[in-house]
């Protein structure tokens, strides 16, 4: 634990503290700090999109094996694997962004928990390295009302719109997909059902958000702009992503 904590709680504790000292705005070095982690995990974040698509890409095709084989799961699985390598998708390439995504959230909450205090910003200078100012006291309000050591509901109930705005982005994207397979006549009426993972991906749409907001109402409002200002980013990265990939369809030669 004391590696981690030396790897990642302080240098994170020493930016956002370190930005305080700039901006004079709890709120501010919270979101400069969080576009700061986002800007620099942009490679292993364009690597989780393009992995999505590409898993979203082929899920016509991982359905027509799923009716083709629905009695032979080993010969199923043989045939997904194989479908995998033929286009070069590998399933577990999101893994490792999500990873690291998460541990630096629990960093994150970790860093501002430790900050709050009955409702107030404090620092421990036992944190702090040598080099970075140790501000006489922080003041914990953003945009002059929202306290940032205390729960507020409003950016709660944004964060978790912006969750489910992003989740719905790329079920859109997915339905499209599904949408392109031709529709095929069976007597076994499973073959018209949604596969599992479609089904996990409808209940993910609602079942983020709320967790989302259940959190942002028990937990400190910092915590909840941090998960809003990545939130945003991640909206803002797969539209790009997305409309990079409609223009280079539409310039294709029909």
């Amino acid at each position: 634990m004391e590696i981690l904590f030396i790897l990642i709680y302080q240098p994170i504790y020493n930016a956002l503290i370190g930005l305080y000292s700039i901006f004079d705005d709890f709120g501010i070095a919270i979101i400069i700090l969080t576009l700061i982690i986002k800007f620099a995990l942009i490679p292993l974040s364009r690597k989780q999109i393009e992995s999505q698509k590409e898993m979203q890409e082929i899920q016509p095709k991982i359905k027509e094996l799923q009716n083709k084989y629905k009695n032979d799961k080993e010969k199923l699985t043989k045939e997904t694997m194989a479908l995998y390598k033929k286009h070069k998708v590998n399933p577990a390439a999101g893994c490792l962004p999500l990873i690291i995504q998460m541990v630096i959230f629990i960093t994150m909450y970790r860093v501002i928990i430790n900050l709050s205090n009955n409702h107030h910003l404090s620092v421990n200078t036992e944190h702090l390295y040598a080099f970075i100012p140790q501000p006489d006291a922080i003041n914990g309000f953003f945009i002059g009302f929202m306290n940032l050591a205390e729960p507020f509901a409003a950016i709660a109930v944004i964060t978790a719109a912006a969750q489910f705005y992003q989740l719905k982005m790329m079920q859109v994207k997915n339905e499209q997909n599904i949408e392109k397979t031709p529709a095929k006549k069976s007597d076994d009426k499973k073959t018209d059902e949604l596969d599992f993972a479609t089904i996990m991906q409808k209940q993910m749409l609602f079942i983020v958000p709320i967790m989302t907001l259940f959190i942002g109402l028990k937990f400190p409002s910092g915590l909840t702009l941090y998960w809003l200002t990545s939130t945003v980013f991640m909206i803002a990265q797969q539209w790009i992503v997305m409309h990079k990939e409609k223009k280079m369809t539409e310039e294709q030669p029909k």
